[in-house]
């Protein structure tokens, strides 16, 4: 029973309000640490003004355990840790002040969160630090600030990177298709002006070759029937007299 695998460092900008209403001045603004500690199961929380007032909180998986109970949570453990993590990544996380301490700032405070309206409240009692603990405390909250920073803004550099390679394939990509589709028009054109051409031949020579010129098995039939009336004999009273002609007796006739 843990929860380092479930929580990440959180950052987060709380409501501060005064627990009776009637401070005489504004409070400053705060910023809270939220994180688990690297050398033992522990939660630690930070909140600080990085002026007077610096607040911790310290708690044990036993200690966690004892509030899921007290606070009524069902469920498992990684349950209760999710609900947990999420009332504190919630919009309406509050730091509750109370009282006045001798130094400037409030006597005690509170880290109250929930993650919605209707669901259970956590609430966790805060000490405060003084001295070089209060000072260790904003160093290291700025520490872990800026490594959070650094590190969102590598992630950001790599995704911007990723994405401007994205938009050299993506516009490699179009110019290809655009190429692709120029061809195709291309292509298409050619295609219909062949089409074309070829029906212009047909109109053309179609209707006047029929009068014109003879199938092979046609030619071949006439050349046939020709020959076959040149060599046919005509029969002699058929045949067409000779105008003109003088006509003489041969001897047998005489005889």
């Amino acid at each position: 029973m843990g929860f380092e695998v479930h929580l990440k460092p959180i950052f987060g900008h709380p409501k501060v309000e005064w627990a009776s209403g009637n401070a005489s001045t504004p409070p400053r603004r705060f910023l809270f640490h939220v994180h688990a500690s690297p050398d033992s199961p522990h939660l630690i929380i930070h909140v600080t003004d990085f002026h007077c007032d610096t607040w911790e909180a310290v708690r044990s998986v036993s200690q966690l355990d004892d509030m899921r109970d007290s606070i009524g949570i069902g469920g498992s453990w990684s349950d209760f840790i999710d609900y947990l993590i999420a009332s504190i990544k919630s919009e309406d996380v509050k730091l509750v002040l109370e009282g006045h301490s001798n130094s400037d700032g409030a006597a005690y405070a509170k880290l109250v969160a929930q993650k919605s309206k209707g669901m259970p409240v956590i609430s966790i009692s805060l000490t405060k630090l003084v001295g070089t603990a209060g000072s260790e405390a904003i160093a290291n909250l700025s520490l872990q600030l800026f490594e959070e920073f650094k590190s969102i803004h590598e992630f950001y550099v790599e995704e911007k990177q990723r994405s401007i390679e994205l938009s050299k394939v993506i516009s490699a990509e179009k110019e290809r298709n655009a190429s692709n589709q120029s061809q195709l028009e291309q292509y298409s054109k050619r295609q219909k002006l062949q089409r074309i051409s070829s029906s212009d031949k047909v109109d053309v020579s179609g209707p006047f070759s029929n009068g014109l010129k003879s199938s092979p098995d046609k030619e071949a039939a006439r050349d046939i029937n020709s020959k076959a009336v040149a060599n046919r004999v005509v029969p002699a009273y058929r045949r067409a007299k000779v105008r003109g002609a003088l006509l003489q007796d041969t001897e047998e006739e005489h005889k």
